[in-house]
């Protein structure tokens, strides 16, 4: 009895046929998975600009400009283009950027494809030029499809499909070039099959204006080289060379590496030179040497093979270090230096000497291949058209010195010459970080090494403004393979290296012990390994428990990777039915069974046993899009979401198993079914446990098409600003979307945004002095020969015998005649090098009561006072500490100043005053709202990015920034009840509930440190104050709901769990124990019941 008879009726047509033309079947299965990928992406593409560094790129795109550090001007361009193909209109300009990335999505997903169908082909013999039978066919169609869509449905992809990062563009040159080496691979034998290598190496050069990812294919790729021409390789030639250019190779980096630490030892200082950079070389070698034998003697039979394929390996990793520091860094240092003696020897203009060098490398390379050829040496002819190629696909950053030099807007950077372009291919802004050995983050520099000099553009040539800085730490501050690195707390880095080993601090404030080998494995497997890659990993595979990010392992209610699977959640995190039903319905609470994960598991043993060449090939590509670039990163702590956006790469590729993982199910099913059934079968139940599982529950948390909370929170910032002003930033999300919102949408253009961390550089510096769009230009105090390089990057805390510290000195004569002196007399001599200085901390600004009152500054009811005093509360001033005071002190009052956090710790945070979002530097004491602006901006223009639309998905980070507006709405109603306006604080807080519904944005929800719930409560008791009983009982009603479960949920975790979870009950218990009382104060009531008490262990 036939058992699948609508399977044997769907494929009666298809044998009636013997065999079938598999490359016509191929593209057109293939296009039609692009079609569907595609229109995934555009249906849920974000509505306009996204957070993160989104603002910054779509900004960029629209008027051809220099985003951060590597920058991405072939990025840049592109998505010029698309904006101009959308009707160049600044209000698709984000829509136009987002589907650009869409179609790159899409064709990553048609190449990913035709990578599994190709892999499928292989193991089943299928030639792809021949026919194929009715089961091949299905299987081979089938693998890929499961394993396309299944990678399309990706939580981690999908997620950057959807907007405007170059995350999206980089993964679609991954999938181009290793598909493009699969392609040579097929077409090895045919001539001219070599033209694909060198179209690879140009999309290598062209994916750098994208970004460097790319280049972790090279490994795969010169392994699918090797396997196809080993047989035309001397082994013993090759070994031979192997052997000797390691041996030389190691030679010369351990004489450099003596050079370096006999460079950095300093007897005069107790320091001695430091030989473990030479030992790990000696170390490193012999590895080398000793995997060689290794693996040759695995089998003496396949000597060769393996010796040859462990060979081509470590050339492979040597080829990519090439690319990366040679290629892409050492050229354009090269064509530097060759402009600076062009320009400031011979007296030529800029750029000559950057020409006239690749000029040079053109010619070198023609009389390369001249010679090449006369030789018949095939491998330096390939080489050479390779690098070529790369280097014209590389030209793309041309642009970016072009539109530096036109002076745009965002000009990160100012890479308008040569020399500036050389820092910023190599992030010089955001310093460097040790990979094979460097300091721990407990130690403090004993020296400091000056290293090459530094040049800026100058009028007619380039000026020296002073040398590169190394910082030499003592040999027992330093470990090796270091992992806890950064001492910088502008971010709690060194916090969280101390919390996650149990480090605690002396009373001095100073960590008790420096972490030692042992701590640094821990936290590069248990946070750099698990928690910023596996657990992303088995998001995309496994499940994913809720979209809040979670920052430590033992949290076990936040952003975890799950099963689905009750018993098997249950003893990972405690059981999830307990829960709040916050996060139970969060739409982010994704359960894919594991289905995905087991698939692909299934596919890499199948591939492995029978093709284990290409098994290995995959296995790089999914070694070095992951593992490798966990070492690379080495990432510190409290890391956002977005960088599981680095590791699509190895999800990529374990895509590639998902798919095969179809041909093992199909050659399981054959035990019971026909092939062609088995087939059929193994396909669509795949089709629907994977990939459509998949869709099933990942669409509402990645369909972004209504959302607009950046362009809104952009727009609310600016609106909140008078005329003219200066707005202070401090992070990615308040700094972004106001440049998309300026640059684009051409709001509030005569608002100058200030990014305090950029404000540590100089040439950031320098572009405020320069009017921008419709703001003027802003006074610095410190002329640019002032702020050059590293001068006044740290000015130092410095007591003067004569010089009282009892009373308020004024802030202009301070910061402009003391530190900004270069008078020995002002300069700190006792840390070892002369360090300008400041010797007191308590400042005054004066104030000008009648200009205050003209401008606008300040309202006619506000006690004006005659000086604003303050106490600067550290010991060091940073320049961009320093650049701020500055612009305070001269700017005099004519122009209202701003900033977008009312901590701003300088000392004069009493001072501010909220007029929206934004809160304004007011010569008033504790004044902390400006009432009627405020009561105008709220009810009048604030926007919510369509919060207020039922069914919009807001993520942890837009939920972050819906609370900043609802907790603006709510501050204002307490104002407006302290002033008597009771009927118009309900109007207000009405207002906020209309805007924000609580089907998108719910009161109460889990958040970190309950953050959430806290504001939530702040808005029960401004309702309650306003009188507006109806909306205080509903919020409350939702609160208390989610806080008891809450209790329900930490009381039901024991163990471990309970231990690690302790801190969040407490917060969750007390705030409980608030709302009881809000209620109570304003209702005479309590909540019913009481709090339960912890479980009997």
């Amino acid at each position: 009895m036939n058992r699948f008879p609508f399977f044997q009726l769907g494929l009666l047509r298809l044998k009636t046929k013997t065999t079938m033309h598999f490359k016509k079947i191929n593209n057109i299965t293939g296009w039609i998975i692009f079609f569907i990928a595609s229109s995934v992406y555009i249906l849920t593409a974000e509505a306009g600009g996204s957070l993160w560094d989104c603002g910054e790129f779509v900004s960029s795109c629209f008027k051809l400009q220099i985003p951060h550090p590597p920058g991405a001007p072939l990025f840049v361009l592109l998505g010029r283009f698309f904006i101009i193909l959308f009707g160049d209109n600044p209000f698709t300009a984000a829509k136009a950027v987002n589907i650009m990335n869409a179609l790159a999505s899409g064709f990553t997903i048609l190449f990913l494809f035709w990578t599994i169908t190709h892999f499928a082909r292989r193991i089943m013999q299928v030639d792809a030029h021949g026919s194929v039978s009715t089961y091949q066919l299905i299987s081979i169609m089938g693998a890929g499809a499961v394993g396309a869509l299944a990678y399309t449905f990706s939580d981690s992809f999908w997620y950057s499909a959807v907007e405007g990062e170059v995350y999206a563009m980089s993964s679609f040159f991954t999938a181009l070039v290793f598909w493009a080496i699969l392609k040579w691979e097929h077409a090895s034998e045919q001539p001219g099959a070599d033209k694909w290598i060198v179209f690879i190496f140009f999309m290598m050069g062209l994916s750098i204006g994208v970004h460097l990812l790319n280049l972790l294919t090279i490994p795969a790729i010169v392994m699918v080289y090797y396997y196809k021409k080993r047989e035309t390789f001397n082994y013993a030639q090759l070994r031979a060379g192997f052997i000797k250019i390691l041996g030389i190779g190691g030679a010369l980096a351990f004489v450099g590496a003596i050079i370096k630490a006999n460079g950095e030892a300093s007897p005069e200082r107790g320091i001695g030179m430091d030989p473990t950079y030479a030992g790990l070389v000696i170390l490193g070698v012999l590895i080398a040497y000793g995997l060689l034998f290794f693996f040759e003697s695995r089998n003496s039979q396949k000597k060769a093979a393996y010796g040859g394929a462990y060979i081509f390996f470590v050339m492979s990793c040597v080829l990519t270090g090439i690319v990366q520091v040679a290629v892409i860094q050492y050229t354009i240092k090269a064509a530097g230096k060759f402009d600076l003696f062009f320009t400031n020897s011979l007296g030529a203009p800029f750029f000559t000497g950057f020409g006239f060098f690749f000029v040079l490398i053109a010619v070198l390379i023609a009389v390369g291949l001249k010679y090449a050829a006369k030789k018949s040496w095939y491998y330096l002819k390939l080489s050479l058209w390779c690098f070529a190629f790369m280097l014209v696909g590389y030209s793309t950053y041309l642009t970016t010195m072009i539109r530096s030099a036109a002076d745009p807007s965002v000009d990160m950077y100012n890479v308008d010459n040569p020399m500036s372009l050389v820092g910023y291919l190599g992030r010089e802004q955001y310093g460097d970080f040790p990979l094979l050995y460097g300091q721990k983050f407990t130690a403090r520099p004993v020296d400091y090494k000056e290293g090459g000099k530094r040049y800026q553009k100058g009028k007619d040539s380039y000026i020296e403004v002073g040398r590169e800085l190394n910082y030499v730490y003592a040999p027992e501050d330093k470990m090796v393979l270091t992992r806890m690195w950064d001492a910088s707390n502008d971010q709690y880095h060194a916090d969280y290296y101390a919390s996650f080993m149990n480090i605690g601090k002396t009373q001095q404030g100073e960590y008790e012990r420096a972490p030692n080998q042992g701590d640094n494995i821990r936290f590069f497997l248990g946070y750099q390994f698990y928690w910023m890659y596996f657990r992303y990993f088995m998001w995309n595979f496994s499940g994913k428990q809720n979209d809040v990010q979670g920052l430590f392992t033992g949290n076990v209610r936040d952003g975890n990777w799950i099963t689905g699977i009750p018993f098997i959640d249950g003893l990972l995190y405690g059981s999830q039915a307990e829960l709040p039903d916050s996060m139970k319905n969060n739409k982010a609470n994704n359960k894919l069974f594991m289905l995905p994960f087991i698939l692909g598991i299934l596919g890499w043993v199948y591939q492995h046993r029978k093709k284990r060449e290409d098994a290995f090939i995959n296995f790089l590509l999914f070694f070095f899009t992951g593992f490798a670039i966990i070492l690379y990163l080495n990432q510190a702590g409290y890391q956002p979401r977005e960088r599981d956006y680095a590791f699509v790469g190895s999800f990529y590729a374990y895509a590639v198993w998902i798919g095969l993982g179809v041909l093992f199910i199909a050659n399981l099913l054959q035990k019971k079914l026909s092939q062609v059934t088995a087939a059929g079968v193994a396909t669509v139940v795949c089709l629907l446990a994977v990939p459509g599982l998949m869709a099933q529950q990942e669409w509402d948390d990645h369909d972004r098409s209504k959302k607009q909370i950046a362009r809104d929170l952009a727009k609310n910032y600016l609106e909140s600003c008078a005329p003219n002003a200066i707005i202070f930033s401090f992070g990615d999300n308040d700094t972004y979307p106001l440049w998309y919102a300026q640059e684009v949408e051409g709001i509030r253009r005569d608002v100058r945004v200030v990014n305090y961390s950029l404000l540590g550089i100089d040439w950031y510096i320098n572009q405020l002095r320069y009017k921008i769009n419709e703001s003027d230009p802003i006074d610095v105090i410190w002329s640019a020969d002032q702020i050059e390089g590293r001068k006044r990057d740290y000015s130092v805390y410095a007591p003067r015998p004569n010089i009282p510290e009892n009373r308020f000195y004024d802030l202009y004569d301070v910061m402009k005649n003391y530190v900004g002196s270069d008078d020995p007399a002002t300069m700190d001599n006792t840390r070892g090098e002369p360090l300008h200085s400041f010797p007191v901390r308590k400042f005054s600004v004066p104030v000008n009561k009648e200009l205050v009152l003209a401008n606008g500054t300040v309202n006619a009811t506000d006690s004006v006072v005659n000086e604003i005093r303050f106490e600067f509360p550290k010991g060091a001033m940073m320049k961009n500490d320093a650049t701020v005071l500055n612009i305070i002190a001269a700017n005099g009052w004519k122009r209202p100043i701003y900033f977008t956090n009312p901590g701003v710790e300088l000392g004069f945070d009493e001072y501010l005053r909220r007029d929206g979002l934004a809160f304004r530097f007011v010569p008033v004491y504790q004044d902390n709202i400006n009432t009627n602006w405020m009561m105008d901006k709220v009810m009048n223009v604030f926007a919510s990015g369509n919060a207020n639309i039922p069914g919009v998905y807001f993520d942890e980070e837009n939920r972050r920034h819906l609370n900043t507006i609802r907790m603006a709405y709510t501050e204002l109603a307490i104002d407006l009840v302290n002033k008597n306006r009771k009927e118009e604080a309900r109007k207000v807080l009405e207002k906020a509930d209309q805007l924000i519904i609580d089907e998108n944005m719910p009161y109460g929800m889990i958040s970190r440190a309950n953050l959430h719930n806290r504001n939530s409560l702040m808005f029960i008791d401004a309702c309650y104050r306003a009188e507006a009983k109806e909306l205080a009982k509903k919020v409350s009603a939702l609160v208390e709901k989610d806080l008891t479960q809450q209790m329900r949920y930490y009381n039901s975790l024991t163990g471990v769990h309970a231990m690690n979870m302790e801190q969040e009950k407490n917060i969750a218990k007390n705030y409980l124990e608030g709302l009881r009382q809000i209620k109570q104060m304003y209702e005479g009531m309590s909540i019913p019941g009481k709090v339960m008490p912890a479980e009997e262990k």
